[in-house]
């Protein structure tokens, strides 16, 4: 089939690349300006332009400019993989059977931008993704197909996404496109009484504060790894935290420490007593920038036993 396909970043990439492996002709690639911050272009014009696609970049895609160029493209289908910019209705609605869109959540629960990292920092055991109708309302568009995966206890952003989500997404891309194309898909109206909209998952929202029970702290944690990574502070001084493991208090006299307080450090680990129990890290990052073990992480700052994090 003729598609368009609007998107950035790897996903993007990967989605184009499937279609394209498959014989699809992709007949309009939409993505974002440049960065001027970034040596790099996007990961989806670079893939574009090394299948010999000149990719389609607009300062935004509401004007008559973007609709014009998608009827010019004569695309049957328009596929939205990792959209930052806001599409109209009038641009979805162009192509002769519409357009699907890729959303990391068993919609309606989890709209918004980062929506795996919510779901792991709030301690979800399952996720999934939602090819849906983009409308005017930011994913609340009619549900088109729907997959579930499990979110293991230990799973942290990096492994939800790139294991499951990303290439689960891919396939089910081509597969409501297919759908759709055979006319034999259906469209489910969201249930807006299991809405729930968050906003980005941003350094703020990464802040880990020492006080919070365990389970908290470590579903945090892996919500924000690798990015935009979970951070304290320890004499007011920025320190980011990625790996860790968390050890229950299963008793009173297990209890070792104050919340926040350094406990010991290993050759490998330094462990930090939190209510409930003890988070050993395993790999945070230096002053310097640099990722290293949680032990080089203590020699960094100079935390021994009994130090405490701020709270």
């Amino acid at each position: 089939m003729k598609i368009a396909l609007i998107g950035s970043a790897d996903f993007g990439r990967a989605a184009l690349e499937a279609f394209l492996d498959r014989a699809d002709e992709v007949v309009a690639v939409f993505c974002a300006p440049d960065n001027p911050k970034s040596s790099k272009p996007d990961a989806l014009k670079a893939g574009a332009l090394s299948r010999g696609i000149t990719p389609i970049q607009l300062p935004n895609l509401r004007g008559a400019d973007a609709i014009e160029l998608m009827k010019d493209s004569g695309a049957e289908i328009c596929v939205m993989a990792y959209v930052l910019q806001f599409v109209t209705q009038e641009l979805v609605m162009t192509p002769r059977l519409g357009t699907i869109q890729y959303h990391p959540s068993l919609l309606p629960k989890y709209r918004g931008p980062s929506a795996i990292n919510w779901a792991i920092a709030q301690g979800e055991s399952e996720t999934g993704l939602t090819i849906f109708r983009p409308s005017d309302g930011l994913d609340e568009g009619a549900v088109i197909l729907q997959k579930t995966v499990p979110i293991g206890p230990d799973d942290t952003l990096g492994q939800v996404y790139f294991d499951h989500l990303f290439p689960l997404g891919v396939q089910a891309l081509m597969e409501a496109a297919d759908l759709v194309k055979a006319g034999k898909h259906q469209e489910h109206i969201q249930d807006e009484s299991h809405a729930n909209y968050e906003g980005w998952f941003n350094a703020q929202a990464a802040q880990l504060h020492w006080g919070l029970h365990i389970q908290q702290i470590y579903n945090l944690i892996r919500a924000a790894n690798p990015a935009p990574g979970a951070w304290c502070l320890y004499k007011g001084e920025k320190v980011q935290i990625f790996d860790t493991r968390k050890h229950l208090s299963p008793t009173f006299g297990s209890v070792s420490g104050k919340p926040g307080e350094v406990t010991h450090v290993t050759d490998t680990a330094l462990w930090v007593a939190c209510q409930g129990g003890q988070l050993e890290i395993l790999k945070g990052k230096a002053p310097n920038g640099q990722k290293v073990s949680g032990s080089e992480l203590a020699q960094a700052l100079g935390l021994t036993k009994g130090a405490f994090f701020d709270l």
